[in-house]
């Protein structure tokens, strides 16, 4: 590893190719810059021109934010040069590869204790193109149900919500032939004084913020400590800091729902890739107050990370 002397060392280095994380890297430079430390940006525009100087010694990095890497191999390459510099990558990709895939995750959540909906794992089409599931089990999930591919990621993409019939089951198995599938029951959730009990949890540098998410809307509202004494909702956040020990990751969100019988459900299981548009910019975005909250503990984060030098 060439080491040079003269190299600039940034405390955070920001990856993102998609055009709406703009506010929020804007948002985290802000945070981050009031309180003293710097930052650096990567998007497609600088990536070869930092990875080279990365290479020669020339940049570095403390802590590393990749929003990128899923999208790009490019930026997963970067990202490993920085790994091997010792670089602070927020999440590690070995763990997220581990944690987004729903089929792991869904046994890992029944070993650890937590519920999760009755689902039947369906193996990939490329691995077999037969499927048989049982009449009990189908009875058991209901209808409508949820089709969800277990390794495709983000913003509900491949998710059937309303699902009735094998035939369906069939026809999304050839969308993503080579990832497996879970068929998962329809989750009811209580309604508290009006407001679904559906909650989106991010787990954010060490801390649990719980917020209510209706999952039919979209639209977020922060949860107060009042509420969560008032609707006995603790659960919500021991049980996100349980994934958070059982993922090993920094920041992730996943979604609970408080059922009809009044079980914590954990529904959707990690999502690794936030989606941090700002309320204050469109109407189903993150309370900006919560953006913020999760910034700060990013920044805390780094600052750990710098002591450690």
């Amino acid at each position: 590893i060439k080491i040079n002397k003269n190299m600039q060392k940034y405390d955070l280095g920001i990856a993102y190719v998609w055009e709406y994380d703009q506010e929020f890297v804007d948002l985290t430079e802000r945070i981050f810059q009031q309180g003293g430390l710097s930052t650096f940006r990567i998007t497609e525009a600088n990536l070869g021109e930092v990875r080279r100087h990365v290479e020669s010694g020339k940049l570095g990095f403390t802590s590393y934010l990749d929003r990128a890497w899923d999208v790009s191999e490019e930026f997963e390459a970067l990202g490993n040069i920085l790994n091997r510099r010792r670089t602070r990558i927020f999440n590690p990709y070995k763990n997220v590869l581990h944690a987004i895939d729903k089929a792991t995750m869904h046994l890992e959540f029944i070993t650890a204790g937590l519920q999760v909906p009755y689902s039947i794992i369906i193996p990939p089409h490329d691995e077999t193109e037969d499927l048989y599931v049982s009449l009990r089990d189908l009875a058991r999930i209901g209808r409508p149900f949820i089709i969800k591919p277990c390794n495709t990621t983000g913003g509900g993409v491949g998710v059937v919500t309303g699902a009735e019939s094998l035939q369906q089951v069939l026809d999304e198995r050839l969308l993503n032939a080579e990832d497996k599938y879970l068929i998962q029951e329809k989750v009811y959730p209580k309604v508290l004084h009006g407001r679904r009990a559906w909650f989106r949890c991010f787990w954010a540098y060490s801390e649990p913020i719980p917020v209510w998410w209706d999952d039919t809307t979209h639209i977020y509202e922060t949860l107060e400590p009042d509420e969560v004494a008032r609707y006995q909702l603790k659960p919500l956040f021991t049980l996100t800091k349980k994934i958070a020990d059982l993922t090993g990751l920094d920041f992730f969100s996943t979604e609970i729902a408080v059922s009809q019988n009044g079980d914590f459900v954990v529904i959707d299981y990690v999502n690794d890739q936030c989606d941090m548009r700002l309320r204050s910019n469109h109407f189903d975005g993150v309370p900006d107050s919560i953006a913020e909250r999760i910034i700060r503990n990013m920044k805390m984060a780094v600052r750990q990370q710098l002591k450690r030098q």
